[in-house]
């Protein structure tokens, strides 16, 4: 199977071979995940769906899209009005934050973005990257305010790449939704085994549900898989550099 590039926004994450689909949502799953990307729910459980059915949501994809788009929109008026989350000053994650630095001192503050106007990949790179903010200065509260519209746009991305499902597995974790962020690790391991994004991801899921056997699996494959990985200088590693250098400290220290 062909490695992924990260470099496009519209490159696929997982090959079709043998892919299998998942019994609660329809979503096609890699031959070797363990649950479904789209909805969490674990491999073989769900109530499956008959053909008439898979049919039937196929047709209404075009027609429930909108509602998803009108939902977020929704929840980002909300927020704006709750307290202008988007205009206050920031910590930046990374280099290319796409929302920019603190506002200079005495200066006016600046207008929150309308990210109601945004294109599906641009709105959820700005709310992975408010939320991981939130996650490090420790604001649980702003957390799960911002969650279920953070969720539901990365919900929305078709195709998404590496990076992506990264984000969505790491708001899952914060908002302690393991099962998710697992099927999120999974999904990126089926296509490349050695990427340390899923093996970052991975082992943070298996604590969050409490398997610290299958933690320590993914520290060593991270520690084993760091020099040939960072050699490849993927910009998704670069983008990600404070996440990836915290858990391999973290894992070295638990060997």
């Amino acid at each position: 199977m062909t490695s992924p590039s990260n470099s496009g926004p519209d490159t696929p994450v997982v090959a079709a071979r043998g892919a299998g689909f998942c019994a609660a949502c329809g979503a096609r799953l890699s031959v070797d995940a363990r649950f479904c990307h789209r909805c969490g729910t674990p491999f073989g459980e769900g109530r499956p769906r008959g053909s008439g059915e898979s049919a039937h949501r196929t047709s209404n994809v075009a027609s429930i899209l909108p509602w998803g788009v009108s939902f977020v929109a929704l929840l980002v008026l909300v927020a704006n009005a709750a307290g202008k989350n988007f205009g206050g000053a920031r910590v930046s994650i990374a280099a290319n934050d796409p929302i920019g630095s603190a506002p200079t001192l005495g200066a006016p503050p600046a207008a929150p973005p309308n990210i109601a106007t945004m294109s599906p990949r641009e709105r959820a790179s700005r709310l992975y990257i408010r939320m991981a903010n939130y996650a490090e200065t420790g604001r649980t509260d702003s957390i799960q305010f911002f969650a279920p519209m953070a969720m539901a746009s990365h919900e929305m991305l078709t195709n998404p790449t590496v990076d992506e499902r990264f984000h969505y597995g790491r708001i899952a974790e914060m908002t302690g939704n393991a099962d998710v962020a697992r099927a999120q690790a999974d999904t990126i391991l089926a296509a490349r085994p050695t990427s340390l994004l899923g093996l970052v991801l991975a082992a943070s899921a298996a604590r969050l549900a409490g398997d610290e056997t299958a933690a320590r699996t993914s520290d060593r494959a991270l520690l084993a898989s760091l020099s040939a990985e960072r050699a490849t200088r993927q910009v998704d590693y670069d983008q990600h550099r404070l996440e990836i250098d915290r858990a391999v400290a973290n894992a070295r220290k638990r060997q």
